[in-house]
């Protein structure tokens, strides 16, 4: 580009690259910046600047008529650079716009990249980042989105399926290749269909936040896979779009009014706690060279060096109010301008720490709580970080659901045969309300998970006693050493039929016990196929077959399974109750009890016992305190769930005199009949780890 742009004032508000139909208004903060420069790329590569004369409250800015989009751009900042006082401006490097809603092409660690010289941590690299680095893209910011309505399903109504873009779609052979891998793809039929036919509510996408991929990794031919590695927190991840140039904005549009047509809603895991700048030796891509006080926190009495509480390198300064403008801008334009339902926020114990302790007051969720639109979509906290006292399950703000890993914990713990289990197994099935109920918070709060992409696969979960991660290329010392699972008798693959049994039968038993458990249960996309990743608990590098979807080799029983299970929530409202248990008398009626196999109620004494291992839970449908729309009280039918995590079967006496047969809902041994009837008044063998769900259809009598 050689010819001279024209330029006007602009304006500061909104941050980022705003086309209105005749020009791009371009606005950038910087409170430490002495000059900023907008450099405007052709195709060629070749590069305009444009000095920004403007500056209001610190924010530089300027209308560019003409200006449309497509165009490729990016900032150098003209500033202090002196990396012990934590300053790095440098105008060498080529910056991406913290507001980009597109960016095209990636980074590929040449030294130009970096603002010192590898062989000197305390020298200035002046060389040119711009042909290393991607670049922003003015996005065209309309899109006919139809009739689009978001589904709005109620959190205890609610099925969430964690899920990859790419994994899920790049090898799936109905859906046409060239969108394999890609929003488009997910947003095609057949994707579409198949999870509606599963029955899930709400997808909840792996971070599509534009990542950058590691220069480790990529040494040892590896990708990030996962994409917890945010560079850009308006921009949907480009290499999950079919088309480049900015078109990944419209293509994840048409994906998400797609899955909203079939009544699915769409959550992002989002990754506000660190970017990929990583520490002191990280790349200046971004944050880094435009203001690296107000938005990474540094060591207070070493600012050289940057505070840590994600394990990446960097946390996000939440303390800075640019920091927490960025966060909540993008929370609002992914719900306004993206239509999103909801977000899974990663390592969200760091955004509480407004100082250095965990503090669930902080600024940063006084802003969410307060926010017309964020407050108002899903949100569901990982509760844990690195740091000190980061492991904060139970004691986020009221608005908040919680990826419960006590949940998943004990739910492992019980089916691989743990003493001393059962307690906790009570409380978890019912919803945590040990976790919960304190702070008013009700069931939702509990997102109950067995499997999540960190760790293994359901499959591997019960074929494996131990990580396998050396495709890593860390000699398999990454990853989580202690996963509470059970190989069955046999480390990995195997031909012997009762271990592929036992196998079977506990995948089983973990998707019954979910799915029947108070509380938002959320299933690990692939778990229903039987998908493995042959024993990589830490499959984050691993953008390969090794974590793609198989959908050649589907476990169709499993898979029709969880659709029955699936379904039995959706059908009966006693499995999703709105709220607590009292297990006492309420109207002349008892809502939950709990027996033991001589058809007894549980005392303190049951419960205490450390060898016990297995336990029925009584359900009455009759007794549930919910109301439907219209204020009609909600009833159900009764029902009695036995889980036996004993090797032996064991003959249960069946309570309730007044049930003369139950109807036989499922068997995880497959030895019942399904849909048969077992006498009420005979004990039922109930099969060496085993799960039996027995429903008693007449209607119970409706609490008054």
């Amino acid at each position: 580009m050689t010819d001279r742009i024209e330029t006007w004032p602009g304006r500061p508000y909104p941050l980022g690259a705003t086309y209105d139909g005749t020009g791009t208004n371009f606005s950038l903060f910087s409170e430490v910046a002495e000059q900023v420069e907008l450099c405007l790329f052709d195709d060629e590569g070749g590069e305009t600047p444009v000095v920004l004369d403007e500056v209001d409250a610190y924010v530089w800015h300027a209308h560019l008529p003409g200006v449309g989009p497509g165009q490729r751009y990016g900032y150098r900042v003209h500033g202090p650079w002196d990396p012990s006082a934590g300053l790095r401006c440098n105008p060498s490097k080529l910056l991406l716009d913290p507001y980009a809603k597109a960016i095209a092409g990636e980074v590929d660690w040449a030294q130009p990249c970096f603002g010192y010289t590898f062989d000197a941590e305390d020298s200035r690299n002046d060389e040119d980042s711009a042909p290393h680095v991607p670049k922003s893209v003015v996005h065209n910011p309309y899109f006919d989105w139809g009739n689009d309505r978001p589904p709005g399903t109620p959190l205890h109504e609610s099925v969430i399926y964690e899920v990859h873009v790419k994994g899920f779609t790049v090898r799936h052979p109905d859906i046409p290749e060239a969108l394999r891998g890609t929003y488009a793809g997910l947003g095609h039929p057949v994707a579409v269909d198949y999870l509606a036919s599963l029955g899930v509510t709400a997808v909840e996408l792996l971070p599509v936040h534009q990542f950058v991929h590691d220069a480790h990794l990529l040494d040892r031919g590896l990708r990030n896979y996962w994409g917890y590695n945010s560079i850009g927190f308006f921009a949907p991840h480009n290499g999950y779009a079919s088309r480049d140039g900015g078109e990944q904005v419209q293509e994840f549009r048409a994906m998400v009014r797609a899955l909203h047509e079939a009544g699915i809603e769409v959550i992002l895991d989002v990754v506000y706690n660190h970017t990929a700048e990583g520490n002191h030796l990280g790349p200046v891509l971004s944050f880094k060279g435009i203001d690296n006080h107000a938005y990474y926190r540094l060591v207070p009495d070493d600012p050289r060096h940057y505070y840590d509480t994600t394990g990446t390198g960097n946390s996000l300064n939440v303390r800075h109010p640019r920091s927490l403008q960025l966060i909540m801008d993008s929370l609002r334009y992914w719900v306004t301008e993206m239509h999103v339902d909801g977000f899974r926020f990663d390592l969200a114990a760091t955004l509480a720490r407004q100082f250095h302790e965990v503090d669930r007051l902080s600024a940063f969720f006084d802003l969410i709580q307060q926010d017309p639109v964020v407050s108002q979509v899903k949100l569901i906290a990982e509760p844990w970080d690195v740091g000190d006292g980061g492991y904060q399950v139970g004691n986020f703000p009221p608005v908040w659901s919680e990826w419960n890993g006590k949940y998943r914990d004990t739910v492992r713990d019980f089916w691989r045969g743990e003493p001393a289990t059962l307690p906790e197994l009570g409380a978890r099935l019912t919803g945590s309300s040990d976790l919960y109920e304190s702070d008013s918070r009700r069931p939702v709060a509990s997102i109950n998970f067995v499997t999540a992409h960190d760790g293994f696969t359901l499959a591997d979960l019960v074929s494996y006693n131990d990580k396998h991660n050396e495709a890593n290329g860390e000699d398999n010392r990454d990853g989580e050493s202690y996963n509470r699972s059970w190989n069955c008798g046999v480390e990995g693959s195997t031909d012997d039929p009762d271990v592929l049994t036992w196998r079977r039968r506990q995948q089983r038993n973990f998707l019954t016990t979910l799915f029947l458990s108070q509380g938002v249960p959320m299933l690990l996309g692939g778990d229903e196929l039987g998908r493995g990743q042959q024993g990589n608990n830490n499959a984050y590098c691993q953008d390969n077959e090794l974590s793609w979807y198989d959908w050649d080799h589907v476990d169709r029983q499993l898979l029709e399974l969880t659709r029955r299970l699936i379904s039995l929530r959706k059908e009966h409202p006693v499995f999703r109750r709105r709220r607590w248990f009292q297990g006492r008398p309420i109207r002349g009626t008892v809502d939950i009890g709990w027996f033991r196999p001589d058809g007894e109620e549980m005392d303190d004494e049951d419960w205490e016992s450390g060898f016990a291992r297995s336990v029925a839970v009584f359900l009455n449908g009759g007794a549930i305190p919910d109301r439907d729309d219209r204020g009609r009280r909600i009833t159900d039918d009764w029902f009695l769930v036995i889980l036996n995590a004993h090797d032996e079967p064991i003959d249960w006496v069946l309570p309730h005199d007044r049930v003369r047969h139950w109807d036989v809902v499922l068997d995880t041994t497959l030895n019942l009949p399904e849909d048969g009837e077992v006498p009420g008044d005979k004990p039922l063998t109930v099969g060496g780890r085993a799960t039996v769900v027995l429903r008693w259809q007449e209607k119970a009598p409706a609490a008054r």
